[in-house]
Protein backbone atom coordinates (compact mmCIF):
# COMPACT_ATOMS: atom_id res chain seq x y z
CA UNK A 1 0.00 0.00 0.00
CA UNK A 2 1.33 3.34 -1.06
CA UNK A 3 -0.07 6.32 1.49
CA UNK A 4 -0.12 9.94 1.40
CA UNK A 5 0.94 11.94 4.58
CA UNK A 6 1.97 15.55 5.85
CA UNK A 7 5.62 15.36 5.46
CA UNK A 8 7.55 15.53 8.62
CA UNK A 9 8.70 18.22 10.86
CA UNK A 10 11.76 17.53 12.93
CA UNK A 11 12.55 19.90 16.34
CA UNK A 12 16.12 18.81 16.35
CA UNK A 13 18.80 18.37 14.03
CA UNK A 14 22.48 19.44 13.99
CA UNK A 15 23.64 20.36 10.08
CA UNK A 16 27.32 21.42 11.55
CA UNK A 17 27.39 24.83 9.01
CA UNK A 18 29.30 27.26 10.11
CA UNK A 19 32.01 25.75 11.70
CA UNK A 20 32.12 21.99 10.95
CA UNK A 21 30.95 21.55 7.53
CA UNK A 22 33.55 18.01 7.09
CA UNK A 23 30.44 16.42 9.12
CA UNK A 24 27.54 17.81 7.26
CA UNK A 25 26.20 21.37 5.29
CA UNK A 26 23.17 22.66 5.15
CA UNK A 27 23.10 21.22 1.23
CA UNK A 28 23.64 17.50 2.48
CA UNK A 29 21.75 17.52 5.72
CA UNK A 30 18.53 19.20 3.96
CA UNK A 31 18.82 16.92 0.94
CA UNK A 32 18.81 13.46 3.80
CA UNK A 33 15.41 15.95 5.45
CA UNK A 34 14.14 15.57 1.87
CA UNK A 35 15.09 11.94 1.27
CA UNK A 36 13.70 10.87 4.86
CA UNK A 37 9.98 12.49 4.23
CA UNK A 38 11.21 16.18 6.37
CA UNK A 39 10.08 19.42 4.54
CA UNK A 40 10.80 21.33 7.97
CA UNK A 41 13.49 20.92 10.25
CA UNK A 42 15.49 23.13 13.31
CA UNK A 43 18.91 23.55 13.41
CA UNK A 44 20.68 23.07 16.89
CA UNK A 45 23.25 26.10 17.82
CA UNK A 46 26.26 23.82 18.31
CA UNK A 47 27.79 25.51 15.85
CA UNK A 48 31.15 28.05 15.41
CA UNK A 49 30.34 30.77 15.59
CA UNK A 50 27.30 30.15 17.80
CA UNK A 51 24.54 31.82 16.96
CA UNK A 52 24.08 34.19 20.27
CA UNK A 53 24.20 37.37 18.49
CA UNK A 54 22.08 38.95 15.25
CA UNK A 55 25.95 38.82 13.59
CA UNK A 56 26.37 35.26 14.12
CA UNK A 57 23.20 33.93 13.31
CA UNK A 58 22.89 36.09 9.80
CA UNK A 59 26.08 33.12 9.14
CA UNK A 60 23.82 30.63 9.62
CA UNK A 61 20.68 32.09 7.75
CA UNK A 62 23.02 32.70 4.92
CA UNK A 63 23.87 29.35 4.45
CA UNK A 64 20.83 28.24 4.90
CA UNK A 65 19.13 31.01 2.30
CA UNK A 66 21.87 29.41 -0.30
CA UNK A 67 21.54 25.84 0.00
CA UNK A 68 18.46 24.67 1.67
CA UNK A 69 15.99 22.39 -0.29
CA UNK A 70 13.73 22.81 2.69
CA UNK A 71 12.73 24.73 5.09
CA UNK A 72 15.57 25.10 7.55
CA UNK A 73 14.88 26.78 11.08
CA UNK A 74 17.67 27.93 13.51
CA UNK A 75 17.71 27.91 16.78
CA UNK A 76 19.72 31.12 19.17
CA UNK A 77 21.56 29.64 22.05
CA UNK A 78 20.11 30.49 25.55
CA UNK A 79 23.94 31.76 26.91
CA UNK A 80 26.68 33.64 25.11
CA UNK A 81 28.78 30.50 23.48
CA UNK A 82 26.54 27.62 24.82
CA UNK A 83 28.76 28.15 28.54
CA UNK A 84 26.20 28.44 30.63
CA UNK A 85 27.72 32.03 31.91
CA UNK A 86 25.29 35.17 30.27
CA UNK A 87 22.52 35.09 28.57
CA UNK A 88 21.69 36.28 25.41
CA UNK A 89 19.61 38.99 24.27
CA UNK A 90 16.56 37.08 23.68
CA UNK A 91 14.94 40.18 22.47
CA UNK A 92 16.74 41.39 19.47
CA UNK A 93 17.33 37.30 18.75
CA UNK A 94 13.87 35.99 18.78
CA UNK A 95 12.29 37.53 15.61
CA UNK A 96 14.94 35.95 13.92
CA UNK A 97 14.91 31.76 15.59
CA UNK A 98 12.32 29.39 15.75
CA UNK A 99 13.29 29.46 19.63
CA UNK A 100 16.38 28.83 21.76
CA UNK A 101 18.90 26.23 23.44
CA UNK A 102 22.04 25.76 24.62
CA UNK A 103 21.68 21.93 22.80
CA UNK A 104 25.05 19.68 23.40
CA UNK A 105 25.31 21.33 26.65
CA UNK A 106 22.91 21.56 30.03
CA UNK A 107 22.73 24.89 31.34
CA UNK A 108 24.18 24.15 34.91
CA UNK A 109 23.84 26.89 37.11
CA UNK A 110 20.13 26.60 38.94
CA UNK A 111 19.99 30.49 38.84
CA UNK A 112 20.83 30.89 35.13
CA UNK A 113 18.15 28.88 33.88
CA UNK A 114 16.04 30.74 36.04
CA UNK A 115 16.95 33.82 34.77
CA UNK A 116 17.13 32.78 30.84
CA UNK A 117 13.47 31.37 31.68
CA UNK A 118 12.23 35.02 33.36
CA UNK A 119 13.55 36.40 29.83
CA UNK A 120 12.22 33.62 28.08
CA UNK A 121 8.74 33.93 29.69
CA UNK A 122 8.81 37.96 29.15
CA UNK A 123 9.95 37.59 25.39
CA UNK A 124 7.16 34.66 24.77
CA UNK A 125 9.97 31.99 23.25
CA UNK A 126 10.55 28.94 23.86
CA UNK A 127 13.48 27.29 25.65
CA UNK A 128 14.40 23.91 24.64
CA UNK A 129 16.85 21.79 26.92
CA UNK A 130 19.38 19.73 26.74
CA UNK A 131 19.11 18.11 30.44
CA UNK A 132 22.73 16.61 31.87
CA UNK A 133 23.97 17.51 34.88
CA UNK A 134 27.88 17.15 34.23
CA UNK A 135 28.39 16.46 37.37
CA UNK A 136 27.24 12.88 36.99
CA UNK A 137 27.82 9.89 34.59
CA UNK A 138 25.68 9.87 31.50
CA UNK A 139 24.58 6.60 32.73
CA UNK A 140 23.20 7.59 35.45
CA UNK A 141 19.40 8.29 35.42
CA UNK A 142 19.81 11.48 37.91
CA UNK A 143 21.86 13.06 35.17
CA UNK A 144 19.17 13.73 32.92
CA UNK A 145 16.11 13.51 35.38
CA UNK A 146 17.70 15.96 38.15
CA UNK A 147 17.56 18.80 35.58
CA UNK A 148 14.30 17.90 33.95
CA UNK A 149 13.07 18.23 37.89
CA UNK A 150 14.70 21.49 38.48
CA UNK A 151 13.51 23.11 35.47
CA UNK A 152 10.55 22.27 36.22
CA UNK A 153 10.28 23.46 39.38
CA UNK A 154 11.65 27.16 37.96
CA UNK A 155 9.06 26.30 34.70
CA UNK A 156 6.27 26.51 37.29
CA UNK A 157 7.55 29.54 39.03
CA UNK A 158 8.32 31.62 35.80
CA UNK A 159 5.94 30.94 33.11
CA UNK A 160 8.51 30.05 30.80
CA UNK A 161 7.34 27.73 27.60
CA UNK A 162 9.93 24.80 28.22
CA UNK A 163 10.83 22.19 26.05
CA UNK A 164 12.83 19.20 27.15
CA UNK A 165 14.82 17.71 24.01
CA UNK A 166 15.67 14.25 23.63
CA UNK A 167 14.60 12.41 27.10
CA UNK A 168 15.32 8.68 27.23
CA UNK A 169 14.65 7.51 31.18
CA UNK A 170 11.29 6.58 32.18
CA UNK A 171 11.83 9.08 35.28
CA UNK A 172 12.35 11.60 32.93
CA UNK A 173 8.90 10.75 31.40
CA UNK A 174 7.01 10.02 35.09
CA UNK A 175 8.19 13.58 36.30
CA UNK A 176 7.06 15.32 32.34
CA UNK A 177 3.72 13.32 33.08
CA UNK A 178 3.15 15.04 36.60
CA UNK A 179 4.20 18.62 35.45
CA UNK A 180 1.50 18.31 32.49
CA UNK A 181 -1.23 17.07 34.86
CA UNK A 182 -0.76 20.21 37.27
CA UNK A 183 -0.70 22.55 34.16
CA UNK A 184 3.10 23.44 33.82
CA UNK A 185 3.77 24.93 30.22
CA UNK A 186 5.73 21.96 28.87
CA UNK A 187 6.58 19.71 26.20
CA UNK A 188 8.80 17.12 25.18
CA UNK A 189 10.30 14.97 22.18
CA UNK A 190 11.84 11.48 22.32
CA UNK A 191 14.16 10.18 19.15
CA UNK A 192 13.41 6.95 16.84
CA UNK A 193 16.60 5.06 19.31
CA UNK A 194 15.40 5.17 22.09
CA UNK A 195 12.18 3.80 20.98
CA UNK A 196 12.88 0.58 19.16
CA UNK A 197 17.01 0.05 21.15
CA UNK A 198 17.72 -1.19 24.72
CA UNK A 199 20.80 -2.14 26.45
CA UNK A 200 21.07 -5.27 24.69
CA UNK A 201 21.83 -4.23 21.56
CA UNK A 202 24.57 -2.16 22.09
CA UNK A 203 27.65 -3.25 20.11
CA UNK A 204 31.21 -1.74 20.95
CA UNK A 205 30.90 0.48 17.80
CA UNK A 206 30.38 4.07 17.08
CA UNK A 207 27.43 3.77 15.02
CA UNK A 208 25.77 2.72 18.99
CA UNK A 209 27.27 6.02 21.11
CA UNK A 210 24.78 8.67 21.31
CA UNK A 211 24.21 11.57 24.16
CA UNK A 212 21.98 10.74 25.94
CA UNK A 213 22.92 6.67 25.82
CA UNK A 214 20.85 3.76 24.65
CA UNK A 215 18.57 2.76 28.00
CA UNK A 216 17.17 -0.52 29.38
CA UNK A 217 14.53 -2.51 28.00
CA UNK A 218 12.34 -1.11 30.65
CA UNK A 219 12.80 2.40 30.24
CA UNK A 220 12.16 1.91 26.04
CA UNK A 221 8.28 0.13 26.79
CA UNK A 222 8.14 3.38 29.35
CA UNK A 223 8.88 5.42 26.51
CA UNK A 224 6.39 4.01 23.97
CA UNK A 225 3.73 4.13 26.87
CA UNK A 226 4.42 7.56 27.03
CA UNK A 227 4.12 8.52 23.30
CA UNK A 228 0.99 6.26 23.33
CA UNK A 229 -0.95 8.42 26.44
CA UNK A 230 0.38 11.37 24.53
CA UNK A 231 2.87 12.54 27.23
CA UNK A 232 5.47 12.15 24.66
CA UNK A 233 4.60 15.04 22.13
CA UNK A 234 7.02 15.05 19.03
CA UNK A 235 9.77 12.19 17.77
CA UNK A 236 12.81 14.19 16.51
CA UNK A 237 15.77 12.43 15.28
CA UNK A 238 18.70 14.36 17.01
CA UNK A 239 20.55 14.12 13.52
CA UNK A 240 23.91 14.29 14.68
CA UNK A 241 26.69 13.51 11.91
CA UNK A 242 30.03 12.83 12.36
CA UNK A 243 33.04 12.08 9.93
CA UNK A 244 33.79 8.67 9.44
CA UNK A 245 37.26 8.87 11.53
CA UNK A 246 34.98 10.06 14.03
CA UNK A 247 33.19 7.70 14.76
CA UNK A 248 34.90 4.36 13.86
CA UNK A 249 37.02 4.29 17.60
CA UNK A 250 35.06 1.90 18.94
CA UNK A 251 32.19 2.60 21.37
CA UNK A 252 33.81 4.37 24.50
CA UNK A 253 36.40 6.45 21.86
CA UNK A 254 34.11 7.68 19.30
CA UNK A 255 32.33 10.96 19.55
CA UNK A 256 28.37 10.57 20.55
CA UNK A 257 26.16 11.41 18.23
CA UNK A 258 24.40 9.63 14.72
CA UNK A 259 22.28 10.15 11.74
CA UNK A 260 18.55 9.57 11.89
CA UNK A 261 16.64 11.96 8.94
CA UNK A 262 16.88 9.04 6.33
CA UNK A 263 16.11 6.21 8.82
CA UNK A 264 13.12 7.55 10.89
CA UNK A 265 9.87 6.62 9.50
CA UNK A 266 11.02 3.13 8.21
CA UNK A 267 12.51 1.89 11.57
CA UNK A 268 9.57 3.62 13.59
CA UNK A 269 6.81 1.91 10.92
CA UNK A 270 9.05 -1.39 11.08
CA UNK A 271 9.14 -1.67 14.99
CA UNK A 272 6.02 0.03 16.15
CA UNK A 273 2.92 -0.05 14.12
CA UNK A 274 3.85 -3.52 11.30
CA UNK A 275 4.27 -5.30 15.16
CA UNK A 276 1.04 -3.01 16.15
CA UNK A 277 2.45 -1.51 19.22
CA UNK A 278 1.75 2.03 17.83
CA UNK A 279 -0.92 3.27 15.33
CA UNK A 280 0.31 4.60 12.31
CA UNK A 281 -1.76 8.01 13.01
CA UNK A 282 0.32 8.37 16.31
CA UNK A 283 3.36 8.07 14.73
CA UNK A 284 2.38 10.78 11.89
CA UNK A 285 1.08 12.98 14.79
CA UNK A 286 4.54 12.54 16.75
CA UNK A 287 6.89 12.93 13.19
CA UNK A 288 4.64 15.86 11.53
CA UNK A 289 1.42 17.43 13.38
CA UNK A 290 2.36 18.05 16.68
CA UNK A 291 5.78 19.27 15.93
CA UNK A 292 4.58 22.37 14.09
CA UNK A 293 1.48 22.87 16.85
CA UNK A 294 3.53 22.65 19.63
CA UNK A 295 6.54 25.21 18.43
CA UNK A 296 3.75 27.27 16.74
CA UNK A 297 4.56 26.86 13.34
CA UNK A 298 2.09 27.63 10.69
CA UNK A 299 0.81 24.32 8.86
CA UNK A 300 1.31 23.51 5.32
CA UNK A 301 -1.13 21.61 3.32
CA UNK A 302 1.30 21.92 0.53
CA UNK A 303 3.96 19.77 2.35
CA UNK A 304 3.35 15.80 1.64
CA UNK A 305 5.40 12.50 1.73
CA UNK A 306 4.54 9.62 -0.14
CA UNK A 307 5.25 6.37 0.91
CA UNK A 308 5.54 2.57 0.19
CA UNK A 309 4.50 0.59 3.13
CA UNK A 310 4.23 -2.82 1.88
CA UNK A 311 7.73 -3.21 0.10
CA UNK A 312 10.86 -4.21 2.35
CA UNK A 313 13.99 -2.85 1.78
CA UNK A 314 17.43 -2.80 3.26
CA UNK A 315 19.51 0.26 5.46
CA UNK A 316 22.40 0.82 3.36
CA UNK A 317 24.36 4.10 5.33
CA UNK A 318 26.69 3.98 2.09
CA UNK A 319 23.71 5.39 0.44
CA UNK A 320 22.66 8.29 2.73
CA UNK A 321 22.68 11.79 1.13
CA UNK A 322 23.94 12.76 4.83
CA UNK A 323 27.30 13.01 5.04
CA UNK A 324 27.23 11.15 8.02
CA UNK A 325 27.20 7.29 7.81
CA UNK A 326 27.07 6.54 11.36
CA UNK A 327 23.58 4.74 12.62
CA UNK A 328 22.19 1.79 14.50
CA UNK A 329 20.13 0.57 12.12
CA UNK A 330 22.55 -0.18 9.24
CA UNK A 331 21.38 -3.25 7.41
CA UNK A 332 18.11 -3.44 9.01
CA UNK A 333 15.34 -4.99 6.78
CA UNK A 334 12.54 -2.52 7.13
CA UNK A 335 9.42 -0.92 5.57
CA UNK A 336 8.02 2.62 4.83
CA UNK A 337 10.20 3.90 2.14
CA UNK A 338 9.65 6.91 1.05
CA UNK A 339 9.16 7.70 -2.59
CA UNK A 340 8.10 11.43 -2.85
CA UNK A 341 8.63 14.63 -1.01
CA UNK A 342 6.63 17.41 -1.86
CA UNK A 343 7.23 21.20 0.29
CA UNK A 344 5.31 24.18 -1.12
CA UNK A 345 3.62 22.02 -3.91
CA UNK A 346 7.30 21.34 -4.93
CA UNK A 347 8.73 18.21 -5.33
CA UNK A 348 12.30 18.25 -3.36
CA UNK A 349 12.82 14.44 -3.50
CA UNK A 350 12.00 12.16 -5.83
CA UNK A 351 12.92 8.19 -5.36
Amino acid sequence: MVVDLPAFCDLHVHFREPGQTWKETIRTGSLAAARGGYTLVCAMPNLDPVPDTLEHLAIEQAAIDRDAVIGVLPYAAITRERKGMELVDFRALKGHCVAFSDDGSGVQSREMMRKAMEAAAREGVILAAHCEDNSLPGEDPRSEWGPIERDLELCAETGCRYHVCHISFRKSLSLIREAKAAGINVTCETAPHYLTLCLDDIEDHGRFKMNPPIRTAEDREALIEGLLDGTIDAIATDHAPHSAEEKSKGFAGSANGIVGLETAFPVLYTRLVKTGRVPLERIVEALATNPRRIFGLPEAPGDRVTIDLDTPFVIDSARFASMGHSTPFDGWEVYGKVLKTVKDGKIVYNG
